[in-house]
């Protein structure tokens, strides 16, 4: 038993003594134990989320697999910077400070509040050749690490925008786990059905290129984007610094199949926030055995998921840290 288990173990042993029936607060007992396990404690702080969005362009946006144009990653970016998108404006709400990352948008936009990262204009439209090169895709997985491991809060809420980005999500899990790629291919940001037709052409044609299986760093390569990998990236560095690291939906999740195959330790620290309503995302969360806090039929990225998660992981981290137990409170416990 790793020191991991043997916390959560502990943990457990705890969450049985409260003073509640056994099992009375579902999975928020089951979340307990893991924020336990993931920071070493079994009196666990989470004072402070911190929200990372990712940004970037894909190549294979060229090839109409989005219902959206391009600039829009761009002009979404902009809306980001004045607080008027779903997830700054939740952030600010819950008063979570967000980072806005630059992972590689097709043109450079200086703005004091935009980290730079950028790693190109763009990945490479993937129907034809590798989105980004090996060294790229390191480059990317190492920003990524660092910001994670650098955030100054107890939770780490990962997000990203890029027009595209469902595509690349799909490839990565067909490639990763093996999964049909028809049956991951949804309509992302709002295709028809001659849209969702037409991108599984594409993506079909694309998959062709390289063997049925890749291993991660290889099938970034191949399929990601800049900000997927950098995504991949902070999940590790945040699970490096025993933070817990809320996992988004669909695109989040494909990042977090990257990490798990890169360093599978870090599942403790994973805890992935919701289900998607796109129709490959619980194909995804099937296939590594995730259960996700939610299901509110979210499609927007941006961390928006994890960011409504945050205050049910402080309620879970409470039942350990704040919560009396039967002998602490004078309270009679089950009869044998």
């Amino acid at each position: 038993m790793n020191e991991a288990e043997s916390v959560a173990h502990q943990a457990w042993r705890l969450i049985h003594g409260k003073t509640k029936p056994p099992g009375s607060l579902g999975k928020l007992e089951a979340l307990a134990a893991q924020i336990a396990a993931a920071q070493g404690s079994l009196a666990p702080e989470l004072d402070l989320a911190a929200l990372i969005i990712f940004i970037a362009d894909h190549g294979i946006a060229e090839a109409g697999v989005s219902a959206w144009p391009q600039t829009v990653t761009m002009e979404m970016a902009r809306n980001f910077l004045a607080g008027g998108a779903a997830a700054t404006v939740f952030a600010r709400k819950f008063g979570i400070p967000v980072t806005l990352v630059d992972a590689g948008m097709r043109e450079p936009m200086a703005h004091p509040k935009l980290l730079d990262r950028r790693l190109g204009p763009g990945t490479a439209n993937f129907a034809t050749g590798p989105a980004m090169s090996a060294a790229q895709c390191e480059t990317a997985l190492d920003h990524g690490r660092k910001l994670g491991r650098e955030a100054e809060c107890d939770a780490l809420c990962l997000g990203e925008m890029g027009i595209g980005n469902t595509s690349s999500a799909a490839m990565l899990a067909h490639k990763m786990l093996g999964l049909p790629l028809p049956e991951l291919i949804g309509p992302g940001a709002g295709l028809d059905a001659a849209g969702v037709a037409h991108k599984r052409a594409i993506l079909l044609q694309a998959a062709a290129r390289t063997p049925s299986r890749l291993e991660p760093a290889r099938a970034l390569a191949e399929y990601g984007g800049f900000e997927i990998a950098m995504l991949a990236g902070a999940m590790l560095g945040g699970a490096q610094s025993r933070r817990l690291v809320l996992v988004d939906g669909y695109i989040a999740t494909a990042a977090a199949l990257a990490a798990l195959r890169l360093e599978p330790a870090c599942r403790t620290n994973l805890v992935f926030s919701h289900e998607s309503a796109e129709p490959g995302h619980r194909l995804m969360l099937d296939a590594i055995g995730a259960e996700p806090l939610l299901q509110l039929n979210l499609r927007l990225g941006e961390g928006t998921g994890a960011l409504v998660s945050w205050p049910l992981l402080r309620a879970a981290g409470a039942i350990l840290a704040d919560m009396a137990s039967f002998e602490e409170a004078g309270v009679s416990g089950k009869r044998p």
